[in-house]
């Protein structure tokens, strides 16, 4: 995993338990995957911010980071805001590559697993 790392990226709360399932992915990739560098970064209302979350992988030797947006619905945020904040980041680190995969909540495997779990 050389050279690769994960950001999970949500809008972010004033509510500390809010983060908890996040940090619950990112502890389970870590687990899957020893020394895949994996961070989380909010868009508004928690810290680290996307680029602040970048910064300590691209200093740890990370060329390939994928963003994963931890979002259920395709909203503003995903449109509008993420892309320009990836496309910020690669103008700030040309050696780079930043891949934005595509909201969770389009993944027809979540929504399976979703529709599972509302019928148990």
């Amino acid at each position: 995993m050389a050279g690769k790392a994960i950001i999970l990226f949500g809008h972010g709360s004033r509510d500390p338990l809010w983060r908890q399932p996040m940090e619950a992915v990112a502890a389970r990739l870590r687990a899957a995957q020893p020394g895949l560098p994996v961070a989380c970064a909010y868009l508004e209302l928690d810290t680290p911010d996307l680029p602040t979350a970048a910064e300590p992988l691209l200093a740890s030797g990370a060329a390939h980071i994928t963003i994963v947006p931890m979002f259920l619905g395709t909203g503003r945020h995903a449109r509008e805001d993420l892309p320009l904040l990836v496309e910020a980041l690669r103008q700030a680190h040309p050696a780079a590559a930043f891949v934005l995969q595509s909201p969770v909540g389009e993944n027809p495997e979540l929504l399976d697993l979703l529709a599972k779990i509302a019928m148990a």
